[in-house]
């Protein structure tokens, strides 16, 4: 790597400082469309819509009209955050007596019986009708010129297209849409999707309702029942997204919010709750010391998400309890410094792939906002004509009895994607997320303890190496010292060393002493931050 003149030696690029608005995403072309919308009078919630349908375009491993997504809303002009769910339901024909007398006994990964109905363009829709100031047609023309005209394939996008090729080869229609003579785009070819274009110009004219409601929910519904799915037109018809209230806690001063159950945002604020109680001061970072404390808080939190999240209208989690101080206190006494813990279970007892982007503009208006299909390509499935990738967040259900998230008719599953939004004596400080199934929490955390414990600005803070926990063991990046590496091993860790499990950052911070925005983006994607 070469020498950085000025600056973090071990980081690879700078924060991106502007005065007046910024967007931070996975894309480039992505970014660039939301920066255009806040430079043609638009606001942050126009930015964000115009922002996800470019890399719903041009990351279709990762997100897409047929998946789901969640947002964090801060409105200068009710000075409140406000939550949007945007999750999509198990199909009404689905039952667990119905997957059993097929022989199954896991929802399948993918294929047709992984499906969800879709729930982004009824989340776009609800951002623009509530909070935002332009049309659907307007935020959308972006990602259907890229549909339509092509786009240059990027580094990354294209080694994930390309290890995603055995599932799109296996139905004539995704071969068709998403591969170029059978095979992946390469990095830098032009990629074209005018089926998709097509469909993105069906909800520019008609809103949601041309999506939920018209030709594209009737011809998505009639692919997925003659190849033997669940999903049908009903499914979309009653589809609703919904604004929930936010759950929150506190930070040394910082008040962190994240979106309610079904979603696994209340994991990320009781691992902070527990690390709350130990003294950062005394731990260099990234240490063996350091790395143990925060994966045995991980594993009490993450008991805690697998005995709790649910679909709310199913089974409650008590939220209030696992996000009490004293609850978090009561659970750092099991920590052991020394050991790793095995066997990990709940506190109380019961009474991946994705995008982030976020948007701030002049008015300080800002959006914490994430999009996903669940997996690399969803459920591999892309309906008829349309070019719309299904995801397969069925997955997540499971087929056994009495289980917290058993496939019921018309519910929501665990959800992995979650926005964050940090406010610092009730004004935004920061908007970012950290994409990537079950390391969203823990990568939530170790970019917040980067920046408010150990003084990283937040490009340096989203960029430091990182760790996550598994049930198999704990992954490192190459960065982690051979020092913390042997320290881990003497507490008892399962170590291996990944490159691609780490999830990816994009953040915005607005400055309370300058009033300016810094935005950072991972070198891990192929994003960026831009402002003017």
């Amino acid at each position: 790597m070469a020498d950085r003149p000025a600056g973090n030696p071990s980081s690879t690029r700078s924060v991106v400082h502007a005065p007046n608005g910024m967007v931070a995403s996975s894309q480039p072309l992505a970014s660039a469309a939301g920066l255009q919308m806040l430079r043609q009078g638009g606001n942050a919630f126009d930015a964000a819509v115009a922002t996800a349908a470019v890399l719903a375009v041009v990351e279709p491993m990762q997100t897409g009209i047929g998946g789901d997504m969640f947002a964090l809303i801060y409105n200068q002009k009710n000075k409140k955050v406000e939550a949007l769910n945007g999750s999509g339901r198990s199909p009404r024909k689905a039952t667990r007596e119905e997957y059993v007398s097929r022989g199954y006994s896991h929802v399948p990964e993918t294929g047709i019986l992984s499906l969800t109905t879709p729930g982004a363009v009824d989340g776009w829709a609800e951002v623009l009708e509530k909070h935002g100031t332009m049309s659907f047609e307007e935020v959308l023309q972006p990602a259907i010129d890229y549909a339509e005209r092509g786009f240059p394939v990027s580094e990354i996008i294209a080694s994930q297209w390309n290890r995603g090729t055995s599932l799109l080869q296996e139905t004539k229609e995704a071969r068709d849409t998403y591969l170029i003579e059978g095979k992946a785009p390469r990095e830098g070819e032009i990629f074209k999707n005018p089926k998709l274009a097509r469909t993105l110009q069906k909800i520019a004219a008609g809103g949601r309702d041309a999506f939920y409601k018209g030709d594209i929910a009737k011809e998505i519904a009639a692919y997925v029942e003659k190849e033997g799915g669940l999903l049908r037109e009903e499914d979309f018809f009653h589809h609703t997204s919904t604004w929930v209230y936010p759950i929150s806690t506190t930070y040394k001063g910082y008040e962190m919010y994240q979106i309610p159950p079904n979603g696994q945002g209340l994991t990320t604020l009781e691992l902070l709750n527990i690390l709350e109680n130990f003294n950062f001061s005394n731990m260099d970072h990234n240490s063996a010391d350091y790395i143990h404390l925060i994966t045995e808080a991980k594993k009490l939190a993450y008991a805690d998400k697998d005995h709790f999240i649910s679909d709310p209208h199913f089974s409650s989690a008590p939220v209030e309890q696992l996000l009490s101080k004293e609850y978090a206190y009561e659970r750092s006494q099991e920590i052991d410094g020394t050991t790793a813990r095995e066997n990990v279970g709940p506190g109380l007892e019961l009474v991946s792939d994705t995008v982030y982007l976020t948007v701030a503009d002049k008015d300080r208006n800002v959006i914490s906002f994430i999009n996903s299909l669940f997996t690399p390509f969803g459920s591999g499935i892309a309906a008829g004509d349309t070019g719309v990738l299904l995801q397969n967040r069925g997955k997540g259900f499971s087929l056994e009895k009495g289980h917290l998230n058993t496939l019921e008719p018309g519910k929501r599953t665990l959800h992995t994607i979650i926005p964050a939004l940090v406010l610092k004596d009730d004004k935004p400080y920061m908007s970012y997320g950290v994409m990537g199934g079950d390391m969203q929490p823990q990568g939530q955390v170790q970019v917040l303890l980067n920046h408010i414990e150990y003084g990283m600005n937040i490009q340096e803070a989203g960029e430091a190496p990182r760790f996550r926990h598994f049930e198999s063991g704990l992954a490192v990046e190459s960065g982690i010292s051979s020092a913390a590496y042997m320290g881990l091993l003497d507490k008892g860790h399962t170590l291996f060393v990944d490159r691609d499990v780490f999830g990816g950052f994009q953040g915005i911070l607005l400055n309370p002493s300058t009033g300016m925005l810094q935005g950072g983006s991972d070198p891990r994607k192929d994003g960026c931050a831009i402002g003017y």
